[in-house]
């Protein structure tokens, strides 16, 4: 997109697309999705929207709605010219406005966007809703857009018009009053979206719920006609019994600006003390922005029916973000500003309960149908784990919430169930942390605990480092990584139980060869009681830092000394009885200082490092393969 939006009145600017939206603009262009007739929903959902907006802004600044108080959505069609028009007196846009909503793609997770593109029209198109681009449907049904605004307060109106192709522009207009014209000239294989029974089906289909009258206009046997054709009341004030499934979920695609169906949906009024409404979804689709580093929540707040904002982080935790919809509150005042909200004590006590209700819900969805909360779990777990780590008076509610692959049973645990099938006199409940599932179950440390039979915890999210940090137990039984201390396997009663492996004058050896030569390397080194079938591993002493959580604080450069690791040899292994061999000999200390630099490195690479010095590992592997092939 070009960078030149100096606003020259008179002059008709020209700007390029950028680039994501020119290959998204082309999709659309050229779909032939069964389903177009979401461009009504995405315009009339904008438009919407930019009513709340301003009305949410005339509370403090009335002026801005004096001349024209009641808000309203219009839909014009015009047979002969072939256009659909639909107009809001909203907030409207103002230069710099239509070159950011319009020129771009203004929410984040434009680059994923890309990333997810199939080629497939009909599934592309079908994510539109999840980054925010919901606008550029209107070219699956219209080759000439013109959007003529003008911005609430201000004097100046714009028009930008666009086929699509690779540019759009922007001129001075000449509209009079606040708000937004969407001129769409319908493509000839779209015609139906210019009668006015198919429009009237759309909107009572899509958009029914909209608390702002939408108005169709039509001409009908040469008359012109208007009629108002939603509802037009808030949908979260209605009674569940009178409304379907259908209007729940679209709703949902509405508020939450989605294209999937929601997952679960909570609706409900609060009465007492505190008065409020509910209408809440979590998504079956995790959002784009699910891991953005500002963790904003999405649900709205209203007062009386009246927006106020969609960008309040008191209403629920950040571990919650996930969660779309609206909250209506009877008891704030109207003229609550953004700031006043924080440490307010109404909100303090809705999100309190809000939360708990939310949680609560939850349980009884893993309880009642455990494989659809399986799937939840998959797409949000992550997210709900920080709650562990931030939200200490619910950290045993998350903690059953959670759920956890494991080395014993097929799909994912909770730890109710890990607890339910330990071992006779085990008192751990073992994990391993690691970047990814696949890597943790490569992990050598898990050898000895998978042939004894015990059942250890996969953790392979970020913040399971850290919410372990802050919970030292469940239900009496501690956790315990795999990676760290000693391993306890010896008080196991297993039938093939055997005796403590015996150390041997060539074992000894090489214990104290290791030692010497991996001085300042490693902190210590000594017998396995974990390897089976490797023959090294490095773990963390016991009180030491786990290793994943020391890598992690490592590369966001959290952490400034690192500890050393202990090395462990499995004295079974043939490379380990082979080496021990040679160390008792004389002079081995000096002879056997590659072999010993090799087995560490060795142990490094199944951490998944780096050897410390790539060419010197390369120099030292190559001269022991000639040696041995000699």
């Amino acid at each position: 997109m070009t960078t030149d939006t100096k606003k020259n009145p008179g002059k008709v600017e020209k700007h390029g697309f950028q680039a994501e939206v020119s290959k998204l603009l082309h999709m659309m262009v050229h779909s032939v999705y069964s389903e177009r007739e979401i461009f009504l929903r995405e315009l009339i959902s904008n438009a919407s929207d930019a009513c709340d907006k301003l009305r949410y802004d005339a509370l403090t600044s009335p002026e801005l709605i004096k001349d024209d108080p009641e808000f309203r959505v219009t839909i014009t069609l015009d047979e002969k010219a072939s256009t659909l028009t639909l107009s809001d007196n909203g907030i409207g846009m103002d230069h710099d406005d239509l070159v950011s909503h319009l020129g771009t793609i203004a929410r984040s997770g434009t680059s994923a966007f890309m990333d997810k593109m199939s080629g497939d029209d009909a599934q592309d198109v079908n994510m539109i809703g999840q980054f925010g681009v919901g606008f550029y449907s209107v070219f699956m049904v219209s080759d000439n857009i013109q959007v003529v605004s003008k911005k609430a307060g201000e004097t100046a109106s714009w028009t930008w018009q666009s086929d699509g192709i690779g540019e759009y522009t922007l001129s001075p207009a000449t509209k009079e009053s606040r708000g937004t014209d969407i001129i769409l000239h319908i493509k000839d294989d779209a015609k139906e979206f210019l009668e006015e029974f198919r429009i009237r089906s759309i909107v009572k289909t899509y958009s029914d719920h909209i608390a702002i009258p939408i108005t169709l206009n039509f001409t009908k046997d040469d008359e012109e006609q208007s009629e108002k054709v939603n509802d037009g009341t808030a949908l979260w004030v209605r009674p569940k019994s009178e409304i379907t499934e259908e209007q729940y979920k679209e709703f949902y695609h509405h508020v939450g600006h989605a294209m999937d169906d929601p997952w679960m949906t909570l609706h409900y009024k609060a009465e007492g003390v505190i008065e409020y409404s509910v209408l809440m979804y979590v998504p079956s689709q995790p959002p784009m922005d699910l891991f953005d580093p500002a963790r904003k929540t999405r649900t709205k707040l209203y007062v009386k029916r009246i927006f106020i904002t969609d960008d309040c982080e008191d209403l629920i935790p950040g571990y919650l973000r996930f969660m779309r919809g609206i909250v209506d509150s009877e008891d704030l005042p109207l003229n609550i500003s953004r700031e006043m909200l924080q440490n307010n004590p109404v909100m303090t006590k809705i999100r309190s309960a809000l939360t708990k209700k939310i949680l609560s819900e939850l349980e009884k969805k893993a309880t009642k149908d455990a494989e659809s909360y399986v799937n939840f779990w998959k797409s949000f777990g992550a997210v709900l784990k920080e709650g562990i780590y931030e939200d200490f008076s619910r950290r045993d509610q998350l903690l059953k919430l959670a759920r956890f692959e494991s080395t014993s049973e097929q799909g994912l645990q909770s730890l109710d169930d890990y607890v339910g099938r330990m071992k006779e006199g085990q008192d751990n409940i073992y994990y391993i942390t690691g970047d990814s599932l696949d890597v943790a179950k490569r992990s050598p440390q898990l050898e000895g605990f998978k042939a004894k039979g015990i059942e250890v915890l996969f953790l392979t999210d970020a913040v399971d480092d850290f919410w372990l940090q802050m919970v030292p137990e469940y239900e009496g039984k501690k956790f315990q990584s795999v990676t760290r201390g000693t391993a306890d396997l010896d008080d196991k009663k297993e039938d093939d139980d055997k005796e403590d492996k015996k150390t041997t004058p060539e074992i000894d050896a090489l214990i104290g060869l290791l030692k010497t030569n991996l001085e300042g390397s490693v902190k210590d080194v000594r017998l396995s009681k974990r390897l089976t079938e490797s023959a090294v591993c490095l773990v963390a002493d016991e009180g030491d830092m786990d290793i994943h959580l020391q890598k992690i604080l490592q590369q966001h450069q959290q952490l400034d000394q690192t500890t050393l690791r202990v090395l462990e040899i499995n004295a079974d292994h043939a490379l380990i009885k082979t080496i021990a061999a040679a160390a008792v000999k004389e002079g081995s200390i000096d002879t056997l200082k590659d072999a010993a630099i090799l087995l560490l490195d060795q142990a490094r690479i199944m951490e998944g490092d780096l050897p410390e010095d790539p060419q010197a590992f390369v120099r030292r592997l190559s001269s022991i393969m000639v040696g041995g092939l000699k």
